[in-house]
């Protein structure tokens, strides 16, 4: 082998182990070998690593980021005054707030998704308020909407989570049975609403995902769902789901249908959320997949330049500018655009009960692991 040969094989060879050794530092925590024999150095180390560490937190949390104990995992936002204010009524049997509550949603589709959500989510756990409603005005449209989605969530809430296979199949029965009931209280909501309405059409979504509609169905229910609100940002993530391989689609079908949707948006409707969601599928059922490089495709890095822009000509108090915020944050760190995702962090630090954290065992550990990553390397050095 000729000595320019030689070198350039070696200098590869660097390369690559540079490469190896910058995953590690970013991609994983790291792997300590079994020291047979060495108890006590063992235990010194692991005692040095945790200072450390409780170390390096403090730092973080110095520079105004929530300590990790604190991290809300249940909301991706602080809860508004007035929703707190509203559960507390339903709790007291007061189901008139509750429908004054969706009434005032008004034609935000949005906002009425979101609210016939919160109410479902209550009468799931104690419907008494929602019994007095029915008895007071059981013909109410506002009520036939609620009643439909508390069915919904209950269904849900009986399967619990995991995928198919791990779920007892008496379970599963029980499931399919609430789903139906379900979809008998959705098909009479639709009945009733204002015909502009699209949300008694989004309360059939997750139907469809459990029942396992077949694709003509479900893109049948999506017709109605657009042709009434084409982009309302939760319907399109509701179907981004069904189209996942997970549920009764696949990464291709899904990549398709959320290119579709971010090609419908205009600046500032936040739709380039859709490509971002379905890549993070991908890589969350791909065990081939490395995040460090996957994420580092020029598409890839394409769609979050075009989800930036679009957040940046976004109303700053739009709510639904945090879900794009979490995923942003998180892409931007894998693409080793830590003080991009530093901004990210600052907006919703606290509170992360969103993906890409909720999908991680520990939502906790994942969302600090890369916050206080990105915050190191671009404020603490």
């Amino acid at each position: 082998m000729t000595l320019p040969i030689l070198l350039g094989v070696l200098l590869l060879g660097v390369l690559l182990l540079a490469g190896a050794a910058l995953y590690a530092r970013r991609g994983a925590r790291p792997v300590r070998a079994a020291v047979t024999g060495a108890g006590e150095a063992v235990e010194a180390e692991e005692a040095d690593e945790a200072a450390l560490k409780s170390r390096r937190a403090a730092e973080v949390v110095a520079l105004g980021f929530v300590p990790e104990a604190e991290l809300d995992t249940a909301h991706p936002a602080p809860v508004p005054a007035e929703r707190t204010a509203v559960l507390a009524a339903l709790a007291d049997g007061d189901w008139e707030v509750g429908a004054a509550y969706l009434k005032a949603a008004g034609r935000d589709w949005e906002e009425r998704w979101l609210r016939v959500r919160v109410l479902a989510g209550a009468a799931a756990g104690d419907d008494g308020w929602l019994r007095a409603w029915r008895e007071a005005k059981p013909s109410h449209p506002a009520l036939a909407l609620v009643a439909a989605d508390t069915a919904v969530v209950v269904a849900w809430n009986a399967r619990g989570d995991g995928a198919a296979g791990d779920i007892a199949e008496e379970r599963l029965r029980t499931f399919h049975d609430l789903l139906e009931k379900a979809k008998a209280a959705a098909r009479e909501a639709q009945r009733v609403a204002d015909p502009a309405d699209p949300v008694p059409y989004m309360v059939e979504q997750s139907i469809g995902i459990g029942l396992a509609y077949p694709h003509e169905d479900y893109e049948e229910l999506w017709a109605r769902i657009t042709a009434r609100g084409p982009k309302v940002l939760t319907a399109h993530t509701h179907a981004l789901q069904y189209w996942c391989r997970k549920w009764h689609g696949s990464h291709e079908l899904a990549l398709s249908f959320a290119r579709a949707s971010a090609a419908a948006g205009e600046p500032g409707d936040l739709l380039t959320l859709l490509p971002l969601l379905a890549w993070f599928e991908q890589d969350a059922h791909d065990p081939e997949l490395t995040a460090e490089v996957f994420y580092k495709a020029p598409e890839i890095r394409e769609a979050v330049d075009a989800a930036l822009a679009d957040l940046a000509a976004a109303d700053p108090d739009d709510p639904r500018a945090v879900r794009m915020r979490h995923m942003l944050a998180y892409l931007l760190f894998w693409q080793d655009r830590d003080a991009a995702a530093v901004k990210q962090f600052r907006h919703v630090d606290g509170h992360i009960g969103a993906p890409p954290w909720s999908y991680a065992a520990s939502p906790r550990s994942r969302y600090v692991y890369v916050r206080d990553w990105a915050v190191r390397v671009t404020a603490l050095g």
